[in-house]
């Protein structure tokens, strides 16, 4: 007889892991097919402003609440997304939805997975994918949905459980990314040729040019007196390092000069910014954000608030639905007859002084309004 039952492990996720190559190049691929995770992937690393504003998108995206039709069920649901395990590292279901949104901006769409406890009928934990090894296909009617894996040796697998994957995508399904490589390119470019320049002409190296007098027979020793001259330069040189100072004297028509103090570097302020502006506009997020001083004020102004509220408000709107999966396959699971919704904590990119003077005049208008309406019912 068996005192002890073998424990059944969770299934394992169906879809593999998602993860930025860690390459230590510059150089981008030509082609985009192919290699289109590995493109964004190499063009986040080699531009750091480019993942510093996806960074940021993600943080400003601000935090959620889901909440339970039933508001008995409201304390288990959310320790469940508070202490769901993510992947291998990552807990609770903000960590997901940052995940998500980060594959969600960098690639176009995003996938995950809820992975199930088939033996104990719950859910065991939620897994962020690789979306480049998934493909999309047309289900039996219009509306539903097959996923196709892509394995290592070209082959295709039916994902298992389709109803367990949780998929997004963007408006075209084109990564936020797509033309920037282009200009990226360029950027990487004159960032190369700077540091080259500075390699050649930042590092200060001298030309000592001795000139022994004509007629005089100091010429026949010229090449001895040069590297006398070469010797004692060296060893002032190197005495510097130490803190000591050595002058040199020389004997004759001895020449220094400073080898490349006549030429000039390219001013590239002008062409950085304007690939730079470029960047930010297609991100959305304001320069001073990114430490760009652009303009004389660092203040974000109220047209910039409302248009970067709209891309956040985007960015809500498509991981709302993915959210109240989470939830209701939660509720489900523990035989619960509840559905969920997500509310999103208020994005304030004003001062609290301005907001505050806005809904005085708000105020200030209805009750007018409401005075206006009075005196006409009054007179009718």
């Amino acid at each position: 007889m068996r005192l002890f039952k073998k424990k059944k492990i969770p299934e394992p996720a169906g879809i593999v892991a998602s993860g930025r190559s860690p390459d230590i190049g510059s150089t981008l691929p030509v082609s985009l097919e192919p290699f289109e995770k590995e493109l964004y992937d190499r063009l986040r690393y080699a531009v750091p402003i480019i993942d510093a504003a996806i960074m940021k998108i993600i943080r400003l995206t601000g935090g959620f609440r889901v909440i339970c039709s039933d508001e008995d069920h409201q304390q288990a649901l959310d320790d469940f997304l508070e202490n769901v395990p993510v992947g291998l590292t990552g807990r609770s279901v903000s960590c997901f939805a940052d995940n998500f949104l980060d594959s969600l901006i960098t690639y176009g769409s995003a996938v995950g997975e809820i992975v199930a406890d088939s033996s104990e009928g719950r859910i065991s934990g939620l897994w962020n994918g690789n979306v480049s090894r998934l493909r999309i296909a047309a289900g039996a009617s219009p509306f539903t949905r097959r996923y196709m894996l892509r394995q290592n040796n070209g082959s295709e697998k039916a994902v298992p459980y389709p109803e367990r994957i949780l998929y997004a995508s963007l408006t075209g399904g084109h990564s936020v990314l797509r033309g920037l490589p282009a200009l990226s390119s360029i950027l990487m470019r004159i960032y190369e040729c700077i540091g080259q320049n500075f390699d050649r002409a930042g590092n200060v190296r001298y030309a000592v040019t001795y000139k022994p007098p004509a007629g005089s027979g100091d010429v026949m020793y010229s090449r001895e007196r040069a590297q006398l001259i070469a010797e004692q330069w060296a060893d002032g040189m190197n005495s510097a390092r130490c803190g000591q100072v050595k002058d040199f004297v020389a004997v004759g028509d001895v020449d220094i000069k400073v080898i490349g103090a006549d030429n000039q570097f390219f001013d590239t302020n002008v062409p950085v910014r304007q690939l730079l502006e470029q960047i930010v506009a297609k991100l959305s997020i304001p320069p001073f954000l990114l430490g760009l001083s652009w303009s004389s004020t660092e203040r974000m102004s109220s047209q910039q608030a409302d248009i970067l509220t709209s891309e956040l408000e985007y960015y809500r709107r498509l991981l709302t639905p993915v959210i109240c999966d989470i939830g209701n396959a939660f509720l489900a699971a523990s035989g619960w007859d509840a559905v969920c919704h997500v509310e999103w904590s208020n994005i304030n990119l004003q001062d609290e002084s301005v907001l505050a003077e806005s809904r005085l005049k708000n105020a200030q208008a209805r009750e007018i309004e409401l005075r206006l309406e009075s005196y006409q019912d009054l007179n009718q």
